[in-house]
């Protein structure tokens, strides 16, 4: 739960952190700025190399991080099949894609270690208000860490509703799923107990 990084170590690994997640939130921000299908296109496209770039895989590894997005993709896309805008699906689709990609590289090559100290240094004004930077930053870290994890567990949970029974599961999920994420909350709260705490 607490780390997501990559075993297959590539160029990226070697990158600082901070200017990672520097070049991360400039990304975002210019998939946002995007409007038109054929750049969003591009960008998904260079971000595929961007992971070509470390190997066959790497690659596969995290286009297994972006699986568990597939039921938006297809609610998505059939609401914007009916209401007759393809193409403002198709941007919608291919600018959340890409931006959840391009945050798993950066999780895919950063210790969270790492993320923690950038966080941290971002976060040392706000101790001037009486807040901790190092649980900020370690609040913040391990909110990138577990947006993944979650969306891979509820497509286990949804799989497993499957395997048991012919009706959709549709919200039936959300109990099942809450539930595993105060699971997890809480084995990483053990787990950090165990490591000193948040300081």
């Amino acid at each position: 739960m607490l780390t997501l990084i990559s075993p297959v170590e590539i160029w990226a690994h070697r990158v600082p952190a901070g200017l990672k997640l520097g070049l991360l939130a400039a990304a975002t921000m210019g998939l946002f700025a995007l409007k038109s299908p054929l750049l969003l296109a591009l960008a998904a496209t260079a971000t595929g190399a961007l992971y070509l770039s470390g190997g066959t895989g790497f690659a596969v590894a995290g286009l297994r991080l972006v699986r568990p997005l597939w039921p938006f993709v297809l609610i998505v896309g059939l609401w914007h099949l009916w209401t007759a805008d393809p193409g403002g699906g198709a941007s919608i689709l291919l600018r959340m894609l890409t931006a959840v990609a391009l945050a798993n590289f950066v999780t895919m090559t950063t210790r969270l270690s790492d993320m923690i100290t950038v966080f941290q240094m971002l976060a040392r004004p706000l101790g001037a208000l009486g807040l901790s930077p190092r649980r900020l930053a370690i609040a913040m870290a391990l909110v990138i860490r577990f947006i993944p994890v979650m969306l891979d567990r509820l497509v286990q949970i949804s799989q497993a509703w499957r395997a048991r029974s012919r009706r959709r599961a549709g919200w039936r999920v959300l109990v099942p799923a809450t539930l595993a994420a105060l699971d997890d909350a809480d084995r990483a709260a053990e787990a950090l107990r165990a490591r000193g705490g948040a300081g």
